[in-house]
C-alpha cells in the first residue's frame, strides 16, 4: 500500500464524469427565482471531475486504510469492540423493520412493538430488573436517564436534599459528568490497593444527602467487586440507591445479575455487550432497567401489551418525560435482539466465560514481560503497565504507537486514571487463541526491543501512512481542511 495517496481533487481532470443523471422531468426555472440572491454562489462549485472507475478505485483504496473489527484485532479495554455477527445485519434489514417510519400508527407497527417489548423482557431478566426502557440511545444517555429517575424518586418522597452522588476514583469519566448535568454533586472515594471499593471511605461518605452510588461490577479496573453486597447494604442503609454502569456486562451476563447484587438502576450498552456496531460516535443504544419502585418514573412512552395488542402509553404522570424523538435506535435494538435470540441463555453465559478466559490468558502470558498492578484474576479485561520498560525511557504511548507497526490496533491507554501508565486489554470472547497468541508475541517483541533498541519504540510508528503526530497540537489546532 502506498503511504501517500492523492486526494480526489488532485486526480481531477476537466471533462470527466462519474455519474449519469436522468433527464430533468420537472419544469426548469431560474435558480434566482427560488433562492435569494445573497445565498447564491458567485462562482460554480469547484467539484472534482473524475471518471466512475477512478472514483471507485479512489474510495476503495481509502477504505482499505480503515481499521475495524472486521479487518483486525481490536483489544480496546473497557469498550468491548467485538465482532458483530452478520446475521444481525441481515435481520435488521428485513423490510418489515428497515422500511418502518417512526410516525406510523401503532396499529401498523405491531411487529416492531412486539420486538421492543420482548427485548425489554430479555434485558430485565438478564439484569434482574423489574422493567426496562429502550429509549436511551447511548450509554451516557442511559446514565442521564438513570440519574433523572433516581432524582425524581427521591423528590417523590419529599427527600430532595439527596443531591450527592458517590463515585469511586476508578469510575468512568461519564459518571461524574452525567451527575453534574443532572444538577447533582460528586463525592469521590478512594479505592483499596487491590482495586476494590474502600468500605470505610464509603461509610464516611454516605449520609442523609446521599442520592446514589455509581458503580460498575466488574469495575473499570477489570476486577469483580468482591464486597458488592456490603457496598449495597451501606448505601441502602443510608437511604441512597445504587446505579450500575453496564459497560462491563460482557463479563457476567448469564452468571450474575446487577439486581441480585443490590443495584436499583442499570444501563446496558447494546453496542458493547450485545454485539451491535460500535464506532464513529454511533449509532448506539443504552437501555435502562429499574427495580419496581422506580417503574412509575420511566420515560414515556412505555410499551404495553394487553394480551392481544401492543401499544404506547404516554399517560404516566410521574414519568421523567421523553428522552428521544422517537423510541430508541431501532436498528441497533433489532441487531441486539437477533444476537440474544441466536445465543440463548446458555450461549450468553458462554460469551461471558470465554471473555473472562481470554482476558486471563492475555494477563498470564504478558505479566512476565510487563507489570501487572493487581495480583488477582481479572474479568473480561486486564491491566498491565510498562513499569519494567521505564528504565529504557519507554512509556505507554510509545508501546501503543509501536503496536501499529505490528498491525494491531492499540489497547486503551492511560485508563483507568488511578493506574499509572495503564494499558487496558480486552480481547472479548470472539477472538481465537491464534489471534491472541499473535498479539501476545507482538507485545513480547516490543518488550525485547525496549532492551535492545529502544529507538524502534520511541520513534514509532514507522510503517504506517503517517508517523507520530503532535497530538497536543492536533487537539488544540486541528487542520481539518485540505489546501492545494
Amino acid at each position: 500500500m502506498k503511504k501517500n495517496q492523492s486526494t480526489i481533487f488532485e486526480i481531477s481532470k476537466p471533462g470527466r464524469i462519474a455519474l449519469d443523471l436522468p433527464v430533468n422531468d420537472v419544469p426548469a426555472c431560474e435558480l434566482a427565482t427560488l433562492v435569494p440572491a445573497n445565498r447564491l454562489r458567485a462562482n460554480s462549485a469547484q467539484l472534482p471531475e473524475v471518471s466512475q472507475q477512478d472514483l471507485m478505485r479512489h474510495y476503495t483504496l481509502l477504505s482499505n486504510r480503515n481499521f475495524g473489527v472486521d479487518s483486525g484485532f481490536y483489544p480496546l479495554g473497557s469498550c468491548t469492540m467485538k465482532y458483530n455477527p452478520k446475521v444481525n445485519e441481515d435481520v435488521c434489514r428485513y423490510a418489515g423493520f428497515a422500511a418502518l417510519h417512526p410516525l406510523q400508527d401503532a396499529d401498523s407497527t405491531q411487529g416492531a412493538l412486539e420486538l421492543l417489548y420482548n427485548m425489554e423482557q430479555y434485558l430485565a431478566e438478564i439484569a434482574g430488573m423489574a422493567a426496562v426502557t429502550m429509549q436511551p440511545v447511548a450509554g451516557a444517555h442511559g446514565e442521564l436517564a438513570g440519574l433523572k429517575l433516581i432524582r425524581e424518586y427521591h423528590r417523590s418522597r419529599s427527600d430532595a436534599a439527596r443531591t450527592k452522588v458517590i463515585v469511586p476514583d476508578s469510575a468512568h469519566g461519564t459518571n461524574p459528568a452525567t451527575a453534574t448535568v443532572c444538577g447533582l454533586d460528586i463525592v469521590e472515594i478512594k479505592s483499596e490497593p487491590d482495586g476494590s471499593v474502600n468500605l470505610d471511605a464509603l461509610r464516611a461518605a454516605v449520609g442523609p444527602d446521599t442520592a446514589a452510588l455509581m458503580l460498575t461490577n466488574p469495575s473499570t479496573l477489570g476486577l469483580f467487586e468482591k464486597n458488592i453486597t456490603a457496598v449495597a447494604q451501606i448505601v441502602h442503609d443510608a437511604g441512597g440507591l445504587l446505579y450500575y454502569d453496564g459497560a462491563n456486562t460482557n463479563a457476567i451476563m448469564g452468571i450474575a445479575r446487577a439486581g441480585d447484587m443490590g443495584f436499583d438502576v442499570v444501563h446496558f450498552n447494546l453496542h458493547k455487550t450485545f454485539s451491535t456496531p460500535h464506532g464513529g460516535g454511533g449509532p448506539g443504544s443504552g437501555p435502562i432497567g429499574v427495580i419496581k419502585e422506580l417503574v412509575p418514573f420511566l420515560p414515556v412512552p412505555v410499551i404495553t401489551y394487553n394480551g392481544e395488542k401492543y401499544g404506547l402509553n404516554y399517560d404516566r404522570p410521574q414519568s421523567i418525560g421523553r428522552l428521544h424523538s422517537f423510541y430508541g435506535n431501532f436498528g441497533v435494538i433489532v441487531r441486539a435482539y437477533a444476537y440474544i435470540r441466536a445465543m440463548g441463555p446458555d450461549g450468553l453465559r458462554q460469551v461471558s466465560e470465554d471473555a473472562v478466559l481470554n482476558a486471563n490468558y492475555c494477563l498470564t502470558q504478558l505479566r512476565d514481560d510487563f507489570y501487572a498492578p493487581f495480583d488477582r484474576f481479572c474479568m473480561h479485561e486486564c491491566i498491565i503497565t510498562p513499569k519494567k520498560q521505564k528504565q529504557f525511557g519507554i512509556k505507554t504511548l510509545d508501546i501503543a504507537k509501536r503496536l501499529l507497526d505490528y498491525g494491531y490496533h492499540p489497547p486503551t491507554i492511560y485508563f483507568p486514571l488511578i493506574v499509572e501508565e495503564a494499558i487496558m486489554i480486552e480481547p472479548t470472547e470472539t477472538e481465537s487463541k491464534e489471534t491472541l497468541d499473535g498479539f501476545i508475541q507482538a507485545m513480547r517483541s516490543i518488550a525485547d526491543e525496549a532492551k535492545t533498541d529502544a529507538s524502534l519504540i520511541l520513534n514509532a510508528p514507522q510503517e504506517t501512512v503517517v508517523g507520530r503526530l503532535d497530538e497536543t497540537m492536533a487537539a488544540r489546532k486541528p487542520v481539518v481542511r485540505w489546501k492545494p
